[in-house]
């Protein structure tokens, strides 16, 4: 029912590498191709089966050997007694084939369009309307790949971007709407426009929020989107490679 290219993306990384334990519910992999950036990937689908990827690096900072009997509770002890900390999970929503269809067939409403560069100072005053936790939170950048945007009286009061996710065909989304504006719909309207516009140009949309985000959740699905999975990982921010001067 999902694409085909979503769930190669999702579900290749765990099927990959010396799987240190498998069963029907709970499969371990050590996966020496994941990307440096996240060594420790979780995956719990929505039959339940939670399926586990990491690098030998990490598999051997956290004590995990084969032949241990396994298991998803026993793989979070180690990694908790190796002081290794997951970010914690998000909801991965996608669009099912049928919904994606429909998609296409809609039209974008009044109010509703795609922003560019030549929208920069539109944008900035926007930024400048919106709290710092509620921009980090969306990650919203007019520099992203795919920009659009839902207008009141002339002011921009919700905004969505999308950037390819791990030089893929599946498009990563974000989206944030100014306090004042919420609950209009603009949200929904504007996942769906850039969605659309998204999936004309060939990329599956990919919606991710945090499982305690509420508000969040609701617009996915209210926009049309399935849930796919629950995702968690530990991210390693990149180091600089710029020699420091004493």
């Amino acid at each position: 029912m999902f694409s085909p290219v979503f769930t190669d993306l999702w579900l290749s990384p765990y099927a990959q590498g010396e799987i240190l334990h498998g069963d029907d519910a709970f499969v371990l992999t050590v996966n020496p191709d994941l990307d440096e950036d996240t060594p420790v990937m979780v995956l719990e689908t929505l039959d339940g089966k939670v399926s586990v990827a990491l690098t030998p690096e990490m598999a051997a900072a956290a004590g995990l050997k084969p032949g241990e009997g396994l298991s998803e509770e026993s793989f979070r002890r180690h990694l908790g007694q190796a002081g290794i900390a997951l970010h914690g999970a998000d909801y991965l929503f996608t669009f099912l084939g049928e919904e994606r269809d429909a998609l296409l067939r809609e039209a974008t409403g009044d109010g509703i369009r795609r922003l560019t560069a030549r929208d920069a100072e539109v944008f900035a005053a926007f930024e400048a309307s919106a709290s710092e936790q509620d921009r980090d939170s969306a990650y919203v950048e007019l520099d992203h790949w795919l920009v659009y945007g839902a207008f009141e009286d002339g002011r921009l009061v919700c905004a969505a971007s999308m950037y390819p996710w791990n030089d893929s065909t599946v498009a990563d989304l974000g989206v944030l709407t100014l306090p004042t504006a919420r609950g209009k719909g603009h949200a929904r309207r504007v996942v769906r426009a850039i969605c659309r516009h998204a999936a004309g140009q060939g990329y599956e949309s990919q919606y991710r929020c945090q499982l305690d985000n509420h508000a969040s959740t609701a617009l996915a699905k209210s926009a049309g989107l399935t849930l796919f999975a629950k995702w968690d990982a530990v991210f390693v921010e990149p180091e600089d490679s710029e020699d420091s001067e004493d």
